[in-house]
């Protein structure tokens, strides 16, 4: 904050300047708040145009913007203090949507994070102000800035693990014929499908045994899957050394291509395992290991990981329903010949 002051003083002398930074009239610190939305700004596009989805885009920006609110606002409570930092929040997410610089559902999914942290900024600038700390505190939020990108420029994503299972009433044998390709699944009724998120159409695979390739095709494009286990009728396990884009996102203009649809998440590799069951049902156990590249890891991670599940649970119940078809449709076939 020293900084601007100075700058301010070089502008207009030190008669505008001669009391405390934190006294100055509205205009002045509406002109201060400017350069430092400026900034920020300036700082997210670079982020947004680098592909850098880390700490400082989600979580040091938002609090700083919440900061520059409620120092600008001067609201007379804390929750009009977070009030104000959430607004400002979201208004700048607005400004992506409308700039194109991100689609509404990766956007939808930060606010809990970015409102979050926006109020929690205001609501610190409120109690310490008109105290030293908060020139102090700024500065310091400032500085951090390079840190984080630093640690989010050179931090390597963890394997993640999702794992859904079901039971089938059919054999294994009956549910592996399934399992290695399927035919088009109906249509979705999921809203998040129709958002824009991939889902899985069908399955195909050329050859047979391990070296086979698989591909399951997606409605953004098909994921390439070399077969390493063919254990039949237990193990069906790969590699994924394609992946298409994890959505389509949504936008006020006809296409939005942000960085993270390529290269952020994406499936490592996938297994199918079939375990027989007394009654002669059997437990089917889908599995993907994946990496996603944001930041903070967890909270990401939990989307990952419910979007990942509800994909495995479309293609579990479609082969159940496959299955368990093809089942009774022998059961019924041996019954009637058995009568004859």
């Amino acid at each position: 904050m020293n900084a601007f002051k100075n700058v301010l003083t070089l502008a207009f002398g030190r008669r505008i300047l001669n009391l405390n930074v934190f006294k100055i009239d509205m205009l002045s610190r509406a002109f201060v708040a400017l350069l430092l939305v400026i900034s920020l700004a300036a700082c997210g596009v670079a982020l947004l145009q680098a592909g850098i989805y880390g700490w400082t885009l989600f979580a040091l920006l938002p609090s700083i913007l919440g900061a520059v609110a409620s120092w600008v606002v001067r609201p007379k409570t804390g929750p009009r203090a977070a009030r104000a930092g959430a607004v400002a929040v979201m208004a700048a997410a607005c400004l992506l949507l409308t700039l194109r610089l991100d689609g509404l559902v990766c956007i939808v999914m930060a606010l809990p994070l970015t409102m979050s942290l926006g109020a929690l900024g205001a609501l610190l600038v409120y109690h310490v102000e008109p105290s030293r700390h908060t020139t102090r505190g700024f500065t310091m939020l400032l500085l951090l800035s390079s840190a984080t990108v630093l640690y989010d420029a050179k931090a390597r994503p963890r394997v993640f693990e999702v794992r859904t299972e079901i039971t089938v009433a059919a054999t294994p044998e009956e549910v592996w014929k399934h399992v290695v390709s399927f035919s088009d699944l109906p249509e979705p009724n999921e809203w998040f499908f129709h958002a824009g998120l991939a889902y899985p159409k069908r399955a195909r695979i050329e050859g047979s045994g391990a070296g086979a390739v698989r591909y399951c095709e997606f409605s953004t494009g098909p994921f390439v899957e070399p077969i390493e286990v063919w254990d039949e009728p237990r193990l069906l396990r790969f590699r994924v050394t394609e992946n298409p884009a994890p959505m389509e996102e949504w936008s006020l203009y006809a296409k939005v291509r942000p960085k993270h649809l390529h290269g952020y998440l994406v499936s490592e590799r996938g297994q199918f395992q079939l375990t027989p069951l007394p009654n002669g049902h059997t437990l089917l156990e889908g599995s993907t290991w994946y990496q996603h590249g944001l930041w903070p890891e967890e909270y990401w991670r939990w989307w990952s990981d419910a979007i990942i599940h509800r994909i495995h649970q479309r293609v579990l119940n479609h082969v159940r329903m496959l299955a368990e078809h093809t089942e009774r449709a022998q059961t019924d076939a041996a019954r009637y010949t058995a009568q004859e």
